[in-house]
């Protein structure tokens, strides 16, 4: 590894750090950290919903073909 790219490494393993501090103690994370677990429960309900609606219509499908 010559010296531009471990230079190139370094700064941008600091620049990580330094965003992940800002998320975690900067102005606005704790509103970041809210939307983050609004997001995440949204993502959730929407997964639980569509697998709901998929077994719901097959249900339906199958005891329409039955006849019954």
């Amino acid at each position: 590894m010559n010296l531009r790219e471990k230079s190139k490494k370094e700064l941008e393993e600091k620049i990580d750090r330094l965003e992940r501090l800002i998320a975690t103690k900067g102005v606005g994370s704790d509103y970041l950290s809210r939307i983050e677990r609004v997001q995440r429960d949204v993502n959730i309900a929407l997964m639980l919903g569509g697998a709901t609606l998929l077994l719901g219509a097959t249900a339906w499908t199958i005891y329409k073909m039955r006849g019954e």
